[in-house]
């Protein structure tokens, strides 16, 4: 019998013909068919099709090996994007809720999902364990006794958890729902400054090395670089390992189903901003609210109040009353729910998109 999948997107069931249901979200992995490993994105997905962009993909030439197959690895967007023009186009489509083109999976050709709770919960009683896994499993252990938080909250996503890793890999932990994100955070901020904890800050060589593999696909200045990122308590070396810690609104508390909100492309913008509101700041999607801004390139629109993206590395990257100077696309956002019709800039979709401190 032929099985079909449904997405869960918050409580609702977007399929009727249920065999089994997927939840996905922010940090899942998701393989189809063709052995193609995707990464989700977001919280809010179209009927029947998830967002996700391809992660890993089947290489006889990969260094990385799962079971019989060998996969590469493809980072930045455009990559993705030239992957899947040549191999899987029918996945590219204009999404007219969000106003973009997307890489939209259907459901019923996912035949994994990879869930980072259940991920973590299994390498804890494994019998043996990779040294970098045996490092995910007490990294995981310390910030959960240092934050207090249920492992019902915490997670390991990327290569460890598809079983993809080598030994260059870091390590990548998911906190899940608000309270237990914040308490998180300020768990590693303590831990950062205590020298018999294995958490230890970037050095600027690290940094460098940092800057040097973001700004393929992130055009920025190592100056403002290094003003944001030396701050940034979610990542940094763990025994010596990378480690960046994604944070992530758990199922209750995203509200936004597809369709609510709208979002149209009104062109690219260069602006400066003060940061009125960074509370959601920490998570992935971030949010910043915004105010005394003042469109230095691009069309100007009146009520430009939110800046965000989808990509962890723009996490925390100003703070409330700093002044900051971003570039990235501009939409008019409808939330169909109150009523509601502002501006807000996205950032992360281009290697041009940024948001830095302001030097003045």
């Amino acid at each position: 019998m032929k099985k079909f999948i449904s997405v869960v997107l918050g409580a609702k069931a977007v399929r009727s013909s249920l065999v089994f249901i997927v939840r996905v979200r922010e940090g899942d992995l998701i393989k189809t068919k063709d052995n193609i490993i995707f990464d989700v994105k977001g919280l809010v997905h179209p009927p029947n099709k998830v967002i996700a962009f391809p992660r890993y993909i089947p290489s006889p030439e990969g260094n990385r090996g799962r079971g019989d197959n060998f996969y590469g690895k493809v980072y930045n967007l455009s990559e993705r994007f030239q992957y899947l023009q040549k191999h899987a186009p029918q996945f590219i489509v204009y999404d007219p809720v969000f106003g973009s083109t997307l890489c939209e999976v259907p459901v019923d050709i996912i035949v994994e999902r990879f869930d980072p709770i259940e991920r973590l919960a299994k390498l804890r009683t494994a019998s043996k364990l990779e040294d970098l896994e045996r490092k995910a499993v007490m990294l995981a252990e310390a910030l959960k006794e240092a934050a207090d938080i249920p492992w019902s909250s915490i997670g390991i996503s990327g290569s460890i958890m598809a079983g993809l890793f080598t030994f260059k890999s870091d390590i990548d932990p998911l906190v899940y729902g608000t309270t237990n994100c914040r308490k998180a955070y300020f768990a590693l901020q303590e831990l950062l400054k205590n020298s018999a904890s294995q958490f230890r800050p970037y050095t600027t060589v690290e940094l460098q090395k940092l800057f040097d593999f973001r700004s393929k696909d992130t055009y920025m200045d190592f100056e403002d670089f290094v003003k944001v990122e030396m701050r940034k308590a979610f990542q940094g070396m763990y025994s010596d390992v990378d480690y960046f810690v994604r944070f992530v609104k758990d199922w209750n508390e995203a509200d936004e189903q597809y369709g609510d909100v709208y979002y149209e492309d009104a062109g690219h913008v260069k602006l400066a901003a003060t940061i009125k509101d960074d509370s959601e700041a920490l998570f992935t999607p971030c949010r910043y609210q915004i105010g005394d801004v003042k469109v230095l390139e691009g069309p100007k629109k009146e009520g430009i109040s939110e800046i965000t993206s989808f990509r962890g590395r723009f996490c925390e990257q100003a703070k409330i009353g700093e002044k900051i100077t971003a570039q990235g696309k501009i939409e008019h956002v409808t939330d169909k729910r109150n009523m509601h019709e502002y501006y807000r800039v996205i950032i992360g979709n281009k290697p041009s998109d940024y948001m830095v401190l302001s030097k003045s």
